[in-house]
């Protein structure tokens, strides 16, 4: 009965012995030489500016909520795909529905220059 779960042993012994293998390595290869390069914050190579805990203007967080709001239309837009032979004229109709309303919602903010990035 034991001997069935031999295998199972011998993957933890090697998984936890990877993991210290791997872990002793890293402390081996680390250089542990702290400068002001290596602590500089870093940004897609361009030097920071400004303090990290600055404010953001609310424009960043409407436009990441708008995009938010877009990209949850193709999750539900997949399921309909998929299901569409069954749902038949219901479907396609409450679709249409949900992207006539979509496209409202997206004038609507475009007309409130929701979508202008201007600092």
């Amino acid at each position: 009965m034991l001997s069935s779960y031999i295998p199972i042993l011998i993957f933890v012994l090697i998984a936890i012995g990877f993991s210290i293998v791997t872990l002793l390595f890293a402390r081996l290869v680390n250089a542990e030489k702290p400068g002001t390069v290596k602590l500089e914050p870093y940004e897609c190579g361009i030097e920071a500016v400004g303090d990290a805990r600055d404010r953001y203007s609310i424009r960043y967080y409407l436009i990441a909520m708008l995009f938010v709001i877009f990209d949850v239309e193709t999750v539900f837009m997949f399921p309909w795909a998929v299901s569409l032979d069954r749902l038949a004229l219901f479907g396609l109709i409450e679709m249409l529905v949900f992207l006539f309303i979509l496209v409202v919602g997206y004038f609507y903010a475009w007309k409130k220059g929701a979508l202008e990035w201007q600092l």
